[in-house]
């Protein structure tokens, strides 16, 4: 029987951390586990006008500031991020290529084109234009016509593409995204969150780096149609290459953004904004506090074992854990909170064990925060174990089993 475990974190893992904070680690049931509400607060000391907020560091993924990020509202233009991946991922499987042209039909023009009155490439009906073309106008213009052109292209119609996009979040780990469109129109399945947008920003610029140059061109003319990024960011001399804004009445305006200052890459997301400029303020300023109060420091080398996890019916009865890579963890200079870390996993883990398989989460938390996981694999293999040694193990996990049958009725 699978239970949650917290496994024990080795202490020397840690011991180059130790300048930095303190570190508590403990073996103990996942419900003694701190409550898992992710990220530094408005109360540490960044304020920020947006009710919907988070600021992430790229590399290691370490939250550094949070406010309602995990509230649902409506992403507008920012879910075209999503249809952007799903368009990327389709040629990176070889199902689709930049060249291949799609018609602009009478819907995507009256939707999304002139008719619209939205942000639009002002493409002709029937027109054919190639992927690629219309990639560039859905990120740099914000193009109705072409996303809705893209989406018709890949499914046959924006609903069925619609599905693809929540399908595809969930794939990416998206749990609480739904889409209900393709261009982020007012519609009540357009429902995403800012740590869910951050995540897509962060997936999207380490999975495809090829398309990620395109957020950073300033224009894009087509058809004789000059017109220019409508990321405020990009001219503020700020490193930001990237990503989208978004508006609708629904939930005023967002910005999910990305800027690199001495090798060090934060993402942040605004949203429900009274006005472009407040957006481009308050992002701009978030970016320039990350930047300033932060620094890394290393958690665990490459490759380091982590933890160990029970095995059950295994020629050995423990597998070590690794990230497979550094584990980085950012932190306010000077900061003396407490940094607990706790590897959690359903175990034991049932062999065999196969050698970088997937077996917990190393979870780390900055005073009462959640502001760091990393998913941990097996670093090595481990073969089924003989008859006794399953036999064994199996009775040892049906006392363990009763012990805690009995437990829960007290």
């Amino acid at each position: 029987m699978n239970v949650p475990v917290v496994a024990k974190v080795s202490r020397r893992s840690f011991a180059r951390w130790a300048a930095l904070a303190s570190v508590a680690c403990a073996l103990a049931s996942a419900a003694a586990a701190p409550n898992p509400v992710s990220g530094p607060k408005a109360s540490d000391g960044y304020q920020t006008a947006a009710p919907h907020a988070i600021m992430i560091e790229a590399e290691s993924g370490t939250v550094l500031f949070e406010k309602g990020a995990d509230d649902l509202i409506a992403p507008a233009s920012m879910s075209k991020l999503m249809t952007q991946e799903v368009v990327f991922n389709e040629i990176k499987q070889a199902r689709l290529k930049p060249t291949t042209e799609f018609r602009v039909s009478t819907n995507a023009w009256r939707r999304g084109g002139a008719p619209s009155h939205t942000s639009s490439m002002f493409i002709p009906i029937n027109s054919k234009v190639a992927v690629d073309d219309l990639l560039h106008g859905a990120i740099i213009q914000s193009a109705n016509d072409a996303c809705i052109a893209l989406a018709e292209g890949i499914s046959g119609n924006e609903s069925t593409f619609a599905e693809l996009m929540t399908k595809r979040a969930r794939e990416l780990g998206l749990t609480k995204s739904t889409f209900g469109n393709s261009t982020g129109l007012p519609d009540p399945r357009q429902l995403m969150t800012a740590r869910e947008l951050a995540k897509l920003a962060r997936h999207i610029i380490e999975t495809y780096p090829d398309y990620y140059k395109y957020y950073s061109e300033r224009e894009f003319t087509w058809n004789k149609i000059r017109q220019f990024n409508r990321n405020p960011l990009l001219t503020l001399n700020i490193g930001a290459d990237g990503l989208k804004t978004g508006f609708i009445k629904e939930s005023g305006y967002g910005l999910v953004g990305s800027a690199v200052q001495n090798g060090l890459r934060l993402i942040v997301v605004v949203t429900g904004l009274r006005s472009e400029k407040e957006r481009a303020d308050e992002a701009k300023k978030m970016l320039d506090w990350g930047f300033h109060n932060f620094q890394s420091g290393l958690l665990f080398a490459d490759r380091q074992e982590i933890a160990q996890a029970k095995v059950y019916g295994g020629a050995k009865g423990n597998v070590p854990l690794t990230a497979g890579k550094e584990v980085r963890l950012m932190v306010p200079r000077g900061s003396r909170d407490k940094i607990i870390a706790r590897v959690v996993y359903s175990g034991p883990v049932p062999a065999p064990v196969q050698e970088g398989q997937k077996i917990g989460t190393l979870k780390v938390w900055r005073g009462e925060s959640v502001v760091l996981e990393v998913p941990l694999r097996a670093a090595e293999s481990v073969d089924a174990g003989s008859m006794p040694r399953r036999a064994f193990d199996a009775a040892t996990e049906l006392v363990l089993g009763l012990f805690r049958a009995g437990f829960k009725r007290l």
